[in-house]
């Protein structure tokens, strides 16, 4: 698996591809269209993300030393986003999550470019992902 910071680079480097926002729309679009399958009886209240306009679940298993990811969301760009941040820290250990500044979102223009509401719900993304890091420590 490459580091983080290779998974990183490789998004922004896969980003600067795309000129226009609307090209990046759609490839955010592709992420969640390829996110695997998330089971509705897993759908409940305990793993849905507040602060999300959207409604967006995510879960995870601990196996082997590293924080295994799954989500999903009923709007399609924040399916694209939640897929997009699980691409990069899914499989990865609760330290190196816990200790990554999520710089590479900033890097690509994601915050800038989306409505304030799904601004505020990646912030949300972000926090959560942040906190199952610190809590698995």
């Amino acid at each position: 698996m490459e580091s983080l910071k290779e998974k990183e680079n490789e998004i922004i480097e896969t980003f600067s591809m795309y000129e226009e926002w609307l090209d990046k729309y759609e490839y955010l679009i592709e992420l969640g269209k390829n996110l695997e399958s998330y089971p509705e009886d897993a759908k409940t209240d305990d793993k849905l993300i507040k602060g999300c306009q959207s409604r967006v679940w995510l879960d995870y298993e601990l196996k082997d030393g590293k924080i295994w990811f799954r989500a999903d969301s009923d709007a399609i760009i924040t399916k694209g986003i939640i897929s997009l941040l699980i691409s990069v820290y899914s499989g990865r250990t609760a330290e190196e999550i816990a200790s990554s500044d999520f710089s590479f979102i900033g890097e690509i223009g994601l915050r800038e470019n989306l409505s304030p509401t799904r601004a505020n719900g990646l912030v949300s993304m972000i926090e959560t992902i942040k906190r199952v890091a610190k809590e698995n420590l």
